[in-house]
């Protein structure tokens, strides 16, 4: 890993990511639609010791910008090994649920748009044959639960979309990762009621980090005890957990 694109560069996981990056002395080309925290985020990555940042501004959600990000990033950016997806939405369910066009929104920030960008990057390195694919999906694509569906479903669809994809380039030697955080303390959860334990965002970039740097598990849960959580929360019976209110 020397030349990382990070896709959605502004989320608060990307920024400790970042910084881990620099602190190593990697290139970066960072993606985002706000030109002005990109311009901040280049002054501070380069002093931190970054090799070479560069910057795009797109709006990822609108899928007709993704094919001028790519001639982008193969023009100015030749021979990236990495892209990493890390942007994404957390919207209200109450209101998502009593809105189909609130939904449809969600899902597409967090999952069609996603696939449709990841299908372009898949394509350049298959071709290639090599380097790695990573992208933030969330422990709460396990399973549905009333408090978040919506956002669960889009998590959800794209942990099963990267699993196909992980099946398809694996021939090309190219990887792919699911990084599947739990609650993190990110202004993106800032609605939520702390109730319950959030994880560091500079934890999960570490952990991001080294699952990027050396040869990891293609799920990657974060913190490490989330993997033991879910598969306990994907093993009570439905009639049991439809009961369940969380």
């Amino acid at each position: 890993m020397q030349k990382v694109i990070i896709l959605g560069a502004c989320s608060g996981i990307a920024q400790c990511l970042q910084r881990e990056l620099a602190a190593s002395g990697k290139e970066m080309l960072l993606v985002a639609r706000s030109p002005e925290r990109l311009s901040a985020l280049k002054r501070d990555l380069l002093v931190r010791g970054a090799s070479e940042v560069l910057t795009c501004t797109v709006d990822l959600e609108d899928i007709s910008q993704h094919s001028r990000l790519l001639e982008f990033a193969q023009e100015k950016f030749s021979g990236f090994d990495t892209a990493l997806l890390a942007y994404g939405s957390m919207l209200d369910q109450e209101e998502c649920q009593e809105s189909a066009a609130l939904s449809m929104q969600h899902l597409n920030t967090d999952f069609v748009s996603a696939a449709a960008l990841l299908t372009l990057f898949a394509e350049h390195f298959e071709s290639k044959k090599t380097g790695c694919i990573a992208a933030i999906t969330s422990v709460a694509g396990d399973r549905g639960r009333r408090s978040n569906y919506v956002y669960g479903a889009a998590k959800g669809a794209l942990s099963l979309f990267l699993q196909g994809l992980r099946s398809r380039l694996h021939p090309a030697g190219v990887r792919v990762i699911t990084i599947k955080p739990g609650p993190v303390d990110t202004v993106m959860t800032a609605h939520l009621p702390r109730n319950k334990p959030f994880a560091d965002p500079e934890q999960i970039a570490k952990d991001i980090y080294r699952a990027l740097e050396r040869r990891s598990p293609d799920v990657l849960y974060t913190p490490y005890y989330w993997r033991y959580i879910m598969g306990a929360v994907r093993s009570i019976p439905e009639p049991i957990f439809k009961r369940l209110n969380f």
